[in-house]
């Protein structure tokens, strides 16, 4: 492979093009940009080559807030989160063994779009969330079990809307809304 000139724009990468793909829909979900906008915008991001033509495509968005990411991890256990807390806008979940039970129905949630990135290997995971939450699954892979989700007939629209991804290996997750 020839050697790159040295003036050459830094060449990007699959987890580049993932985050400004994120960035664009997020903004599109908020309602910053328009959905012919988001067309537009997805399209010079996925073909993308160099780090100047992302920035050019994430132009006039707003700057994601760096605090917004937060990791809670355990090799074998309980991860547990109930009550009043701050949901961040990222939260990412890992658990090699053990349960994990998330309750946001008391939870702070400053952000319309929450991400919920589960890397799970075995044992139980239970999510309550808010009565008026839209859940979306789409980005969840299951192992040994199915996901136990039954979503809601009609929701008030205004609540925030809860994308759960990422890899489950043997355990069952369930989820749910809360009654109040």
């Amino acid at each position: 492979m020839p050697p790159l000139p040295e003036d050459s724009p830094p060449l990007i990468g699959e987890n580049d093009h993932d985050t400004a793909v994120r960035r664009l829909q997020d903004a599109y979900t908020e309602g910053l940009i328009s959905h012919e906008e988001l067309d537009e915008r997805l399209h010079h991001v996925l073909t993308a080559k160099a780090q100047n033509e992302l920035v050019s495509a994430l132009a006039s968005l707003p700057e994601e807030h760096p605090g917004t990411t937060s990791t809670i991890a355990a090799a074998g256990g309980r991860i547990q989160r109930r009550g009043v807390w701050r949901v961040p806008r990222i939260l990412k979940v890992e658990s090699a063994f053990g349960r994990v039970r998330l309750d946001l129905s008391r939870a702070v949630i400053e952000h319309p779009v929450v991400d919920i990135e589960l890397q799970l290997g075995t044992g139980r995971a239970k999510i309550t969330v808010p009565r008026d939450a839209v859940v979306d699954v789409e980005g969840l892979r299951t192992g040994w079990k199915d996901l136990r989700y039954k979503a809601r007939r009609h929701s008030r629209p205004g609540g925030p809307k809860i994308r759960i991804s990422g890899a489950m290996g043997f355990g069952r997750l369930k989820i749910r809304h809360a009654r109040r």
